[in-house]
């Protein structure tokens, strides 16, 4: 295929961490990448790696339903086409559970975990039902699990629930929607690496093997832990 017809990916959350590493083993697997972060720099940075022709930086706020249209829009005006979204942009929380966490800091992460999230997928939808394209979701072990005060892993259930609702959405219409959900990942997303975690990369090849399948295969959930301490 030649880089014209090479297949679209655009990833939100993309200057660092999982989103950054899941551009690059994309960009390695032929694919042309859109990639959208409120970080311009680290972004124009990321694009300098990959190259031009193959990479695109856009800045994105992914609270701003504006900013999430335009970039949808840069991306088909860039590549002409669109064939999967990874909405992967997060944050997470303060200590204290519901008794004492910073609930503005608590609407900031919803905003994002959640509404970004959604007005990600709504924005990518039309360009990506022409294609039937692929929809990923970064959400997380803390979205299956109970975690005592923690509305991070309350957001990141939403996460899940969205992932099934969406797929019912779309039955029938060809596309695909994969969830994502990691354990812990040593990423920027830790003041202090975690003593038990994976590689960022680890993730990234999580979300090319669900890519990667063929068109009648459609990866429901992919559920990655660390594998337990020897004892």
């Amino acid at each position: 295929m030649s880089q014209s017809q090479s297949k679209v990916v655009l990833i939100t959350g993309a200057s660092s961490g999982i989103g950054a590493a899941t551009a690059r083993h994309a960009a390695k697997a032929g694919y042309r990448v859109a990639l959208a972060a409120r970080s311009l720099e680290k972004l124009d940075a990321l694009v300098t790696e990959l190259g031009e022709d193959t990479a695109l930086a856009i800045e994105c706020d992914v609270t701003s339903q504006d900013d999430q249209k335009r970039m949808v829009e840069q991306t088909l005006s860039r590549f002409g086409r669109l064939d999967a979204l990874f909405a992967n942009a997060g944050m997470g929380g303060t200590p204290g559970g519901f008794s004492g966490a910073d609930a503005d800091v608590w609407q900031q992460m919803i905003l994002t975990n959640v509404y970004g999230l959604g007005l990600s997928v709504q924005a990518a939808l039309p360009a990506l039902r022409d294609s039937r394209g692929h929809i990923l979701l970064t959400g997380s072990a803390a979205g299956r699990a109970t975690i005592p005060g923690s509305m991070y892993g309350a957001t990141k259930w939403a996460v899940t629930g969205i992932g099934y609702n969406l797929r019912e959405e779309l039955r029938g219409s060809g596309m695909r929607v994969t969830l994502i959900e990691p354990g812990m990942v040593d990423t920027p997303f830790f003041d202090e690496p975690p003593a038990q975690s994976m590689k960022d990369e680890d993730i990234a090849n999580a979300v090319i093997y669900a890519l990667e399948q063929p068109a009648h295969v459609d990866v429901n959930e992919i559920l990655i832990r660390p594998t337990p301490p020897i004892e």
